[in-house]
C-alpha cells in the first residue's frame, strides 16, 4: 500500500507543477502560493473528518507537535522558493532542480534512520540523479526582466528545505494519523506564506487577481493536497530512502506536460540528463 501511496504522490505532484505554472503567469508567485495553501488547508481537515482521525489529536506528544511544526515550516520556505522559481524560470529546469532533494533526503535517511540496506545501490542511484541533475540545468532563454541563472538560487532553496521537510515529517508522523498530521503542517504553511505576504506589502494585489488563473491554483491545491496525503502516508508507513525517489518521479510528467502545453523542450543534454534522473530513481527504488 506504501508502494501505490507514493506513485499517486509522485503522479500528483507533477500536476501540481504544471497547474501552478499556469496559475502564476500574472499573479505573483507570494500571492499565489497563500491561496493555494488555503485550498490544500480545506482539503486535507476534509479528509481527517472523512477518516475520522480528529478526535486523535489530543493524544499527540509533545515531540510529534515539534517536528510536525518544523516540518511545515520546511514545507513553507520549500514553496516560496519554489514558485518563485517556476514564475521566472521553465518548468522543465525548475523541476529538476526541486526534485534533487531527493539525494539530501536519501543521504538523511541513512543517517537518522540507519536506512543502510542496499547501501551500494543507493549510492549509485543518487549518484546518477545527481549527474542527471547537473545536465538539466540549463541557461533559461531571455522572457521578459529575469533571464540568466536567477531562477536556480531559489530552486536549489526548494530542494533543500523540501529534503528538510521529508525527515521533519517522517519523525513528526509517527504514532500520528497520517491525514491528521498532513492537515496539521498545512496550517503552518498557510501561517507562512500569509506572513509572507503581508510581510512584502503584497495584499493589494487580491483585488486584481485573474479569474482564470484562480481557477489553475484551485486545482493545484487539490493536487499538492492529494500528493501530500499519499505522501506522508507512505513515510509513515514505508522506507523513506525508497518513497522519496519514487515521489520525486514526477519530474517526467512536469517535463512532458510542460512539453506539451508550454512547448518547453528539452535538449538533447537535458533529455539525457532526464534519462540519467530516471535511471538513478529506478536503481534506488528496485534495488536499494
Amino acid at each position: 500500500m506504501w508502494l501505490t501511496a507514493a506513485v499517486f504522490s509522485s503522479v500528483f505532484a507533477g500536476l501540481t507543477a504544471i497547474l501552478a505554472k499556469c496559475g502564476i503567469k500574472n499573479t505573483d508567485s507570494d500571492v499565489a502560493t497563500a491561496l493555494r495553501t488555503i485550498v490544500v488547508l480545506l482539503f486535507s481537515w476534509l479528509m481527517v473528518l472523512v477518516s475520522g482521525s480528529a478526535p486523535s489529536i489530543t493524544g499527540i506528544e509533545a515531540k510529534s507537535w515539534l517536528f510536525l511544526i518544523l516540518s511545515g515550516a520546511a514545507t513553507g520556505a520549500s514553496w516560496i522558493c519554489y514558485f518563485k522559481a517556476l514564475s521566472i524560470g521553465d518548468v522543465n529546469k525548475v523541476v529538476p532542480i526541486d526534485k534533487s532533494s531527493t539525494i539530501l533526503s536519501v543521504l538523511l535517511a541513512i543517517l537518522c534512520f540507519g536506512e543502510t540496506n542496499h547501501l551500494p545501490a543507493k549510492l549509485f542511484g543518487t549518484a546518477l540523479l545527481g549527474i542527471g541533475i547537473l545536465l538539466m540545468v540549463e541557461r533559461k532563454q531571455k522572457t521578459g526582466t529575469v533571464q540568466g541563472h536567477t531562477y536556480i538560487f531559489y530552486a536549489v532553496g526548494s530542494a533543500v528545505f523540501a529534503a528538510l521537510t521529508s525527515i521533519l515529517g517522517k519523525l513528526g508522523i509517527t504514532g500520528v494519523d497520517s491525514n491528521l498530521g498532513t492537515a496539521i503542517r498545512t496550517i503552518v504553511v498557510l501561517i507562512m506564506a500569509w506572513l509572507i505576504v503581508f510581510l512584502k506589502g503584497k495584499q493589494s494585489q487580491l483585488r486584481n487577481l485573474d479569474r482564470k488563473e484562480l481557477i489553475f491554483l484551485f486545482f493545484s491545491g487539490i493536487a499538492t493536497g492529494a500528493s501530500w496525503l499519499c505522501y506522508y502516508y507512505a513515510i509513515q508507513n514505508g522506507i523513506v530512502s525508497i518513497v522519496v525517489p519514487i515521489d520525486k518521479m514526477s519530474v517526467l510528467l512536469s517535463v512532458a506536460f510542460s512539453y506539451f502545453v508550454f512547448q518547453e523542450k528539452l535538449s538533447r543534454k537535458a533529455g539525457v540528463g532526464l534519462c540519467l534522473m530516471t535511471a538513478g530513481t529506478l536503481v534506488m527504488t528496485f534495488w536499494g
